[in-house]
């Protein structure tokens, strides 16, 4: 250490030692236990060696992955019904119709649209969580039948502890996805965190006949999903290793696809009614669309595009704590049939990371539409059920 470095040393942990803890984080005495075992104060602004080239597995540094760690819908419900209502007529979609970005009128005809996502790696490389990540809050802007246009990256990283190589591989992977919708990165922001986080505010602009929302499905809509479902149990199976290679690659391939086209497909088609499936699960997504349009629905579960393996997971028990939180929010709006055993609901209540586009289309537009989804790529596009008017139960799962 050179001379002024020792004194900076000195003049910082004396200072924390007279405030009787470390000025850096106030939870820990100083010395602090990484002081006296490797004798490096980063209070003091010194760093741990950490070796840039070494690989890391990016899901060992969190505790949920991907959308999983998100705050369960019936919990955020609560707190937002706390806050003042926001009455502005340019506000064309606010936070009442929980819907999946913010919508305002710029000038007659013309709207913005506003997300944001921010969640922990759902993946293990870095690259592909920053591709995950985008594709992901690009998502929102989409399913509202918009265009994205600027994104500010936010990212919550270990910069002492973790190579920063991984840092760079997340932005690129993020940038990367941003240059193929199209979208233009102008800025962003970091936090020194112990959990790495990583995700994007997103601007995108919809002309008002083109503007699609989770509120405008009618009785005799058929339901159309756009991806397959399980990324959520694939993820904890990764964790936990138990993931068959060809699981996780099918996972990050679905993730790390853009909605794009599923997008450009739905609003060519006229559909109005809309919403991506993501930390809620299907069941959560689609109870909230058929609130907010006085609807019910019937899912046919065979129908269901599934990823590789994800039953034999869910018959082990391989689904996270978000599931308890999904079914929470539904619970009394859901009804299965008998043959539909834990298991097979626990795929429904699964949170998605970057999932697919869940769509309202008239009887009449769904032949075309389908045809036009798959011959632009979206292979898994199915019909999953149909709108219903709204019965004992909002949702029957058959």
């Amino acid at each position: 250490m050179t001379p002024e470095q020792i004194e900076k040393r000195k003049r910082v942990m004396g200072r924390s030692i007279k405030l009787g803890h470390c000025v850096c984080d106030p939870a820990k005495p100083c010395p602090c236990p990484v002081f006296q075992e490797k004798n490096v104060c980063l209070c003091a602004g010194e760093h741990l060696p950490v070796d840039d080239v070494v690989a890391v597995r990016l899901t060992e540094h969190v505790r949920s992955a991907g959308c999983a760690s998100k705050i369960g819908q019936k919990d955020l419900d609560e707190v937002l019904s706390r806050l003042p209502p926001i009455r502005d007529p340019r506000l064309v979609v606010g936070t009442s119709t929980g819907d999946d970005a913010g919508v305002f009128e710029l000038r007659p005809g013309l709207l913005l649209v506003q997300t944001v996502d921010v969640f922990m790696p759902s993946v293990d490389d870095p690259r592909l969580f920053g591709r995950v990540a985008a594709c992901n809050s690009l998502s929102d802007v989409y399913a509202m039948g918009g265009t994205p246009v600027t994104a500010l990256s936010i990212i919550g990283f270990p910069i002492h502890t973790l190579p920063r190589r991984a840092m760079v591989e997340i932005l690129s992977g993020g940038m990367e996805v941003l240059a193929e919708a199209g979208t233009v990165l102008v800025g962003g922001h970091s936090i020194n965190e112990e959990e790495i986080k990583f995700g994007f505010a997103v601007t995108g602009v919809v002309e008002r006949e083109n503007l699609v929302t989770n509120a405008a499905a009618a009785p005799g809509d058929v339901l159309v999903l756009t991806k397959p479902l399980g990324v959520g149990m694939i993820a904890l199976a990764g964790q936990l290793g138990r993931a068959c290679e060809r699981a996780l690659q099918a996972a990050g391939t679905s993730m790390a696809t853009l909605n794009r086209a599923a997008a450009e497909v739905m609003v060519r088609h006229g559909v109005k009614t809309c919403t991506d499936v993501t930390g809620f699960g299907l069941l959560g997504h689609l109870t909230r669309m058929m609130m907010e349009s006085g609807t019910g629905a019937e899912v046919d579960f065979d129908a269901l595009p599934l990823l590789p393996d994800v039953a034999s997971y869910a018959e082990q028990g391989i689904y996270s704590g978000a599931n308890e939180r999904n079914s929470a929010f539904v619970a009394g709006e859901v009804e299965f049939a008998a043959r539909l055993g834990v298991a097979q609901q626990a795929i429904l209540y699964d949170a998605q990371t970057s999932g697919g586009l869940l769509m309202a289309v008239p009887p009449a537009r769904v032949a075309a539409l389908l045809d036009d989804l798959h011959a632009a790529g979206v292979a898994a596009a199915a019909r999953i059920g149909r709108v219903t008017d709204k019965g004992r139960v909002r949702i029957v799962v058959r």
